[in-house]
């Protein structure tokens, strides 16, 4: 193919493909997003279901019970959740009085340093409360509509779960056959690399989640917030939003210290406490216990989670890295697309020196001479051999 098009015209044409994907992508998202899930959850609970099947149940009982343990698990951090909220919301009114004396303490402030009239604020604020009433009607029925959605997807998800876990060598052979001109061999070895890469990534997430939440919750208890536990087990849950995660997550602990302890200083030790746990996950625990399983380059990350969050919308923000990385393996298989798997990976040592511009020219020179002398070698014995033929 290389012969008959300009290299412009193929990159053009993956390039459309690739445009093409998305948008299709984006169309099918309600379809996609508990699938892709279920793919995931899938390949994670795979070593479980696994060792079921080694104690000699059937593959049946073991892919049930895989779902089963893991919808115990969800549902008991989901029950844990709603509870604490539950509870913390029988303070509310405490807490609401809390903040009007802190809005009127706001607006003293604004009114002696700005010289704002206590009338202008309010008016602001009446304002964005009314254009939020009057957009009350379109946020309800987006919340039941989501709802409705929700409750297909607990059904769904698990039943999507099940018949990956079941169907797991159906769906390979599928694989094997749908790409015939390659080697099974290679085809398998590229299924166990995917494996690897998600189990590695979820497992030491979830480690990592359970590292952040003791950690968070330790910096809470210390400076004696109530809900210690749950506000920091609510903070390590959202590193499933990496690099904003624990960064939204200070933000309600804070707030919550704002309202309901006898200084403000609080609030800020709350910030930064959890700025320091965000830093120590970042810079030691992930990197050791995550690893470079996933190595993707961190621009390609952000990017990929900004797309991933205009894609699927929060869904999209934990899916992405994971999808990444299997996008990466999948690229690396092919010649055609190597090129991109390249682009998603970590660059290395010789693509950050100071001279590391001359250094990959001169690579790539040679690589080019020695291209050319094995295709000289193979063009001589090509003649070679019709002069015999002769």
């Amino acid at each position: 193919m290389n012969k008959d098009f300009p290299d412009s015209f193929i990159f053009a044409s993956r390039l459309v493909v690739l445009f093409l994907v998305v948008a299709l992508a984006y169309i099918l998202r309600g379809i996609l997003v508990p699938l892709l899930f279920a793919i995931i959850i899938a390949i994670t609970l795979y070593p479980l279901c696994n060792l079921l099947e080694k104690w000699r149940l059937p593959r049946s009982a073991a892919s049930i019970l895989s779902v089963i343990l893991a919808s115990i698990f969800l549902s008991g951090l989901i029950y844990y959740i709603v509870n604490q909220v539950i509870v913390i919301g029988r303070d509310g009114q405490e807490i609401a009085n809390s903040f009007g004396n802190i809005y009127d303490s706001i607006q003293k402030w604004l009114e002696t340093k700005f010289g704002l009239e206590p009338g202008e604020i309010t008016a602001q604020i009446r304002e964005q409360v009314h254009n939020a009433l009057s957009n009350a009607g379109t946020y309800i029925s987006s919340a039941f509509s989501s709802a409705g959605g929700t409750l297909a997807n607990v059904v769904l998800v698990p039943l999507y779960i099940f018949f990956f876990l079941y169907y797991r060598d159906f769906f390979k052979d599928f694989l094997i056959q749908a790409n015939k001109s390659v080697p099974a061999k290679k085809i398998v070895a590229m299924m166990e690399k995917v494996y690897q890469v998600v189990q590695s990534y979820l497992l030491g997430l979830i480690i990592v989640m359970g590292i952040v939440a003791v950690l968070n919750t330790a910096g809470l208890l210390v400076m004696g917030l109530d809900y210690a536990w749950f506000f920091g087990i609510l903070a390590a849950i959202l590193i499933l939003l990496p690099y904003i995660g624990i960064a939204i997550g200070s933000i309600i602990p804070a707030l919550f210290a704002l309202a309901t302890m006898d200084s403000y200083w609080y609030a800020l030790g709350v910030i930064g406490w959890f700025q320091v746990v965000q830093f120590l996950e970042g810079n030691f625990i992930t990197p050791n216990i995550v690893g470079g399983k996933v190595s993707l380059n961190p621009l390609i990350a952000i990017i990929s989670l900004l797309l991933g969050g205009m894609l699927f919308g929060l869904a999209g923000l934990v899916l992405a890295i994971p999808l990444v990385a299997v996008i990466k393996i999948l690229f690396g298989m092919s010649e055609a697309t190597q090129a991109f798997s390249f682009l998603i990976g970590v660059p290395g040592q010789e693509h950050l020196k100071k001279d590391s511009y001359q250094l990959l020219l001169d690579k790539h020179k040679v690589d080019q001479i020695a291209q050319e002398e094995n295709n000289q070698e193979e063009n001589n014995k090509v003649q070679e051999s019709k002069r015999k033929v002769k």
